[in-house]
């Protein structure tokens, strides 16, 4: 029995209309669809050619090659920022070598973390360890000491007589943990090979921060950098040859306007030659140039894939924070600048209204700094003569997206 579209009588229009539900997936349906091909626009897919990257392919293959060679290569860090392919070329570079050792007797085992996905440091070890072959029985997803989930990697190694490169992405982020949290993994993985008898450990990192490391500890520094690459940016140019190529394979024929390219390869070549920022700016422009029905993507639906892109970050930046670093961001709202003390005072109302337990004030402090990375406030000090400095701190974002973000969580319907 066919199911009849549900109609609806809309009496103050006079009109029939369809489900708008049904109308929409009518449209996906039937109508007109300009991307083919949407994995290709994936920040994960691997093109075949890495263009303009030829010198920095050859970089990180003579650093890592000496494992085809059997024996253990340098710890290489590789510097860049973000989309300028460090991830990328590491990882066809990693596949290349896999697919040769796969043939050999060699015992080499290849394995990649991304740590901003790991929130802990404890997650971090788990997930090299799984890789490793470790199952929950031999390793549990919590319960033990970090030195103890340690020691089990490298048994593991050694037991395996494996020659295993650790690669971990945007380490940064590690560093941070390490900081926080005062345990030097860091430390305990490039000095690992002092306490391995018959297997490897090689360290490979990947940042997208120049200066990451002057957060180190100087006992790391001399064995985490053997070798070091540092990726440059992507011209408008390279920009708008690496979307020309995905275009060609990711949309139907004639359907994105040279103009469009022209200047989505412009937005992100001023943000630091963003190969990644371009190619998601492309596949939003052509998400919103299909649900609008047009046959081809033009440069207002760049500008309006712009505009969306950056909202949704700060939202997702937004909603990422705990309660009291939210408590902190809608006292900073409270008006256009403010110093900490200032804040804290605002942060300590808000805490009473919402019965929460105040933090210490050097807590709050530190929150603020932490906020302050994010980009979603901002703080400059001020120089007070006498009386010293202080640090004022202001919303970096329209205080409305601040608003419409946290107005479903009941915990702040009093203070907005």
């Amino acid at each position: 029995m066919k199911c009849k579209p549900t109609i609806r009588i809309d009496l103050d229009m006079s009109t029939t209309t369809l489900d708008p539900v049904e109308r929409l997936l009518d449209a996906a349906e039937n109508g007109i669809t300009l991307i083919k091909n949407r994995d290709i626009l994936h920040f994960s897919y691997m093109p075949d050619t890495i263009f303009h990257r030829d010198s920095e392919q050859e970089l990180v293959t003579q650093s890592l090659m000496p494992i085809l060679k059997q024996s253990r290569p340098s710890n290489l860090l590789v510097y860049g920022k973000p989309g300028t392919g460090k991830t990328l070329v590491v990882k066809k570079i990693l596949s290349k070598i896999q697919n040769r050792v796969e043939k050999s007797k060699f015992p080499i085992k290849l394995i990649y973390v991304n740590s901003k996905e790991e929130t802990t440091l404890y997650q971090l070890l788990v997930s090299f360890g799984r890789q490793l072959g470790l199952e929950e029985k031999q390793l549990p997803a919590n319960g033990l000491s970090i030195s103890e989930v340690f020691k089990r990697l490298l048994r593991t190694i050694d037991e395996n007589h494996l020659n295993a490169v650790f690669v971990i992405d945007e380490i940064d982020y590690l560093a941070d943990l390490v900081k926080k949290t005062g345990k030097d993994i860091l430390y305990q993985l490039t000095r690992a090979n002092e306490r391995l008898k018959t297997g490897s450990l090689t360290f490979v990192g990947i940042s997208n921060d120049l200066t990451f490391k002057e957060r180190l500890d100087p006992r790391v520094l001399s064995t985490l950098g053997e070798e070091e690459i540092v990726f440059r940016t992507y011209s408008v140019e390279q920009i708008k040859k690496i979307l020309e190529d995905r275009v060609g394979e990711a949309f139907i024929q004639n359907s994105v306007d040279s103009s469009a390219i022209n200047l989505c390869s412009a937005m992100a070549g001023r943000e630091h030659g963003d190969a990644r920022r371009a190619i998601d700016l492309l596949r939003v422009a052509g998400e919103i140039a299909e649900r609008e029905q047009k046959s081809s993507i033009s440069e207002e639906h760049i500008r309006l894939a712009s505009n969306k892109i950056e909202e949704n970050k700060e939202v997702t930046a937004l909603e990422s924070f705990p309660l009291h670093e939210k408590l902190l961001i809608i006292a900073a709202m409270k008006s256009s600048e403010l110093s900490t003390g200032e804040i804290y005072t605002i942060y300590k109302g808000l805490c009473k209204v919402v019965r929460q337990q105040e933090l210490t004030q050097r807590r709050v402090t530190q929150m603020l700094s932490e906020i302050e990375l994010s980009g979603i406030i901002y703080g400059r000090i001020v120089h007070q003569g006498i009386h010293g400095n202080t640090k004022k701190y202001k919303l970096t974002i329209p205080s409305d997206i601040v608003k419409d973000t946290f107005k479903n969580d009941l915990t702040f319907e009093d203070i907005l």
